[in-house]
């Protein structure tokens, strides 16, 4: 295993992934106390709190693979395809945060949210056949996908 670290490479993939949720949590901040707070939740809801710091850790994990991979050349082909999706479906991250709580529509929410699940798929997928530690930091970001799209489906249908 290589322990020599670019940390430049390392800090950027970081950031990079931290602002995306620094992004989102702009449109989700003010929706909270506004909106969100009105709308009826199923049972299964988690404590406010838990979004931020599962979500803080879920961008630290993301950007741990992207590193990962990145390390791995970006003259390979299969890096520049596997971070192009990764992009993808970090953009569809925060777009999620844009539709659901900026323009408070569950409705769009979970239809943009299987589109996120799919990118996260692909994303395992392309970063697992590069790195498999890669691909398995991603897994916990999957799972918590998923427990949102439940959730969110779950809003819409008390909501509607």
């Amino acid at each position: 295993m290589d322990w020599d670290v670019d940390w430049k490479k390392l800090i950027a993939s970081i950031v990079v992934c931290q602002l995306a949720g620094l992004l989102g949590a702009i449109f989700t901040s003010s929706a909270i106390p506004t909106w969100y707070t009105t709308l009826e939740k199923p049972l299964f809801v988690p404590p406010e709190w838990t979004f931020s710091v599962v979500w803080t850790f879920l961008y630290l994990l993301m950007g741990l693979a992207l590193y990962i991979v990145w390390r791995k050349g970006w003259d390979r082909r299969d890096v520049r395809l596997a971070t192009g999706v990764f992009g993808i479906q970090l953009f569809l991250n925060f777009l999620w945060s844009v539709l659901f709580f900026g323009l408070r529509s569950p409705l769009l929410g979970i239809i943009e949210i299987v589109f996120l699940w799919f990118a996260i798929v692909a994303t395992i997928w392309l970063f697992y056949r590069i790195s498999r530690p890669a691909g398995v930091l991603l897994m916990p970001y999957l799972a918590w996908v998923s427990f949102a799209a439940l959730l969110n489906y779950y809003i819409w249908l008390l909501n509607s």
